[in-house]
């Protein structure tokens, strides 16, 4: 899967520390490959976000994003954080 950032999430994961940084990259090499989706627990988001998706880095940081309508197999990384990106 090809993996697109938006400025918003590169700045959001700039201001993680430097080991959770590692875990999220970890994960987004796992999200690379569509087998692992059901480990990550990548599920459809509801409410003002029904458009988007989200997955588990850990217990407590997400990663919001969309799948590209216009290219199919790539995603558009939205951010990173606790539940609080849900607001």
């Amino acid at each position: 899967m090809e993996i697109h950032y938006a400025p918003s999430f590169l700045r959001s994961y700039k201001k993680l520390s430097v080991s959770l940084q590692l875990e999220v990259k970890a994960k987004i090499a796992l999200f690379r490959d569509v087998d692992n989706h059901t480990v990550l627990f990548v599920h459809k988001l509801k409410g003002a976000l029904e458009e988007q998706y989200s997955f588990r880095v850990n217990y407590k940081i997400r990663i919001v994003f969309y799948y590209l309508p216009t290219k199919p197999k790539s995603a558009y990384l939205i951010t990173v954080g606790d539940h609080d990106i849900y607001d």
